[in-house]
């Protein structure tokens, strides 16, 4: 008995440990499955079948560093906390904006500082060198054969340029070539004054243009925004931008970028790749600048595009915004010439979702209010109209998902003489948590190929003793003027709007 009461029991034993070892066996086979299946499906989420760059290739791992995924079942957040680097300035800033002529907003409404004043503040007080990063300059009604009052301004400008060369004031130009302003004869004179410009080869470098629009003055004083060095920019065009006062180390950090142009201005230049460590920042989305703005302490940083030419360090704008829109925890609004969540430029044409998903996602996941304000005017693409409306399908009171758009038409009147004008160009966005000044359209050619910069601006407190609020929250004003002016249209409400391309979309 107890032989066979021990083989038994032996016998029992090794069916347990036959049993076990199938079940840890099944498991392995079925994880290793399972791991084989992500794989299969992350290489086919990157894989474009028609041999074009594929999104995913692109942004992907972009994505997974902005923890765009930790809404996804089975994953969780992962926070990139920030480490700030602390500056001793006191810089000054402000809002700018030109509002076109004959464009009246109520009286006492909010306003931003006019652009003109601005520059030539900027001009004023330039007391060694300015450097700036334009797509082309046209500042003279003649340039385009116009004689209008209202280029006397640009021409102003120009002016102001000319004496500062005489006054022995250092002036360098970075432009894109080739240009729009075909008859243009400004950065020619001004270069017989004495400036030094080049012209920088974008379609041989990367395939798109310079459309980057900053002033640094004596490496301390900045301007960033949407106007192009064009009389219609202080004029004809609505402009928004900022300007920044006495902040060198902000300066120092733009010119890092200024540089990226200049250095590739010469024939059969190429991008180097990586960058030399002179290029490099360590001012980036996590690793912000600590500095007083108007006595308020602030966190700033200046992002670029395309990823090209983004040194060691350099947060690349696409980033920056997508990054803006996951933080943002109740509104995200956008004020943009042009919205396309496709390439614009690149044929055939691409779907390119990063931006309409990174809304879409904070719409719905989170409940973020949606607001998009768009520019419609004579030579808008009226395909995007088609793009406007779904977006603004996913609206859904009831499921407290808040998502609107609207048509900003500035009238033309009696300014039909003047070509390309009467447009809102205006490039930013602000949040409950971040305002951003940038220079580019929303479509994916200005982010792949094309050269931009913004400017990304947090501040928590208000200053009391001048009474001056956030300057995400005097953002937030300027776009609420605009978004309920008589300019904004509603998307059912384009038909009929003379001085807007719609026709035929609706």
């Amino acid at each position: 008995m107890f032989n066979e009461s021990s083989n038994m029991k032996l016998s029992m034993n090794n069916q347990k440990d036959v049993k076990t070892f199938q079940i840890l066996w099944a498991i392995l086979i079925f994880g290793l499955v399972a791991l084989m299946a992500v794989y299969f499906m992350r290489v086919d989420s990157i894989v474009d079948p028609k041999g074009g760059a594929a999104f995913g290739s692109v942004y992907e791992e972009m994505e997974e560093e902005e923890g765009l995924y930790r809404d996804l079942p089975g994953t969780t957040a992962t926070i990139v906390e920030e480490d700030t680097s602390r500056s001793n300035d006191s810089c000054s800033f402000e809002l700018v904006e030109n509002v076109p002529y004959d464009l009246a907003f109520e009286i006492n409404s909010t306003a931003a500082k006019p652009l003109y004043q601005a520059w030539m503040r900027l001009l004023d007080i330039a007391q060694e060198k300015i450097h700036v990063a334009s797509y082309y300059w046209s500042l003279t009604g003649k340039d385009i054969s116009v004689n209008d009052s209202s280029s006397k301004q640009g021409e102003d400008i120009l002016k102001r340029f000319e004496r500062l060369l005489a006054e022995n004031v250092s002036v360098f130009v970075a432009a894109s070539i080739p240009t729009l302003a075909t008859n243009s004869t400004d950065l020619e004179l001004l270069e017989e004054k004495g400036a030094h410009v080049k012209k920088i080869d974008f379609e041989h470098l990367t395939g798109g243009v310079l459309h980057s629009k900053f002033w640094i003055v004596d490496m301390k004083h900045i301007y960033i925004g949407s106007a192009n060095m064009d009389w219609r920019s202080l004029s004809q065009v609505k402009e928004f931008g900022a300007v920044i006062y006495n902040c060198s180390c902000l300066a120092k950090d733009l010119w890092k970028t200024f540089s990226t142009y200049w250095d590739l201005g010469h024939a059969n230049a190429t991008i180097p790749s990586p960058w030399p460590l002179n290029y490099s920042t360590h001012i980036n989305k996590h690793h912000p600048l600590e500095v007083e703005f108007n006595g308020i302490l602030t966190k700033a940083y200046f992002s670029a595009s395309p990823p090209a030419f983004c040194p060691k360090g350099r947060t690349h704008d696409l980033l920056a915004i997508i990054g803006i829109i996951g933080e943002a925890q109740e509104f995200v609004y956008v004020s943009v010439m042009e919205y396309f969540p496709t390439s614009r430029f690149i044929h055939p044409e691409r779907y390119w979702p990063a931006i309409d998903d990174a809304l879409r996602r904070a719409a719905f996941n989170y409940r973020v209010q949606i607001r998009l304000l768009v520019s419609c005017w004579t030579h808008s693409d009226p395909a995007m109209l088609y793009y406007l409306r779904s977006l603004r399908a996913l609206n859904n009171p009831h499921a407290h998902i808040s998502v609107d758009v609207k048509l900003f038409i500035v009238p033309v009147l009696n300014h039909t003489n003047i070509p390309h004008a009467r447009v809102n160009h205006n490039k930013y966005m602000v949040t409950d948590k971040v305002a951003y000044i940038g220079t580019s359209n929303w479509s994916e050619d200005y982010f792949i190929n094309t050269a931009g910069v913004g400017l990304i601006i947090k501040q928590n407190l208000t200053n009391l003793q001048r009474r001056q609020l956030p300057i995400q929250e005097q953002l937030k004003n300027l776009f609420e003027r605009d978004w309920n002016s008589e300019y904004a249209v509603n998307l059912e409400d384009v038909q009929g709007q003379k001085d807007c391309n719609w026709k035929g979309r609706f």
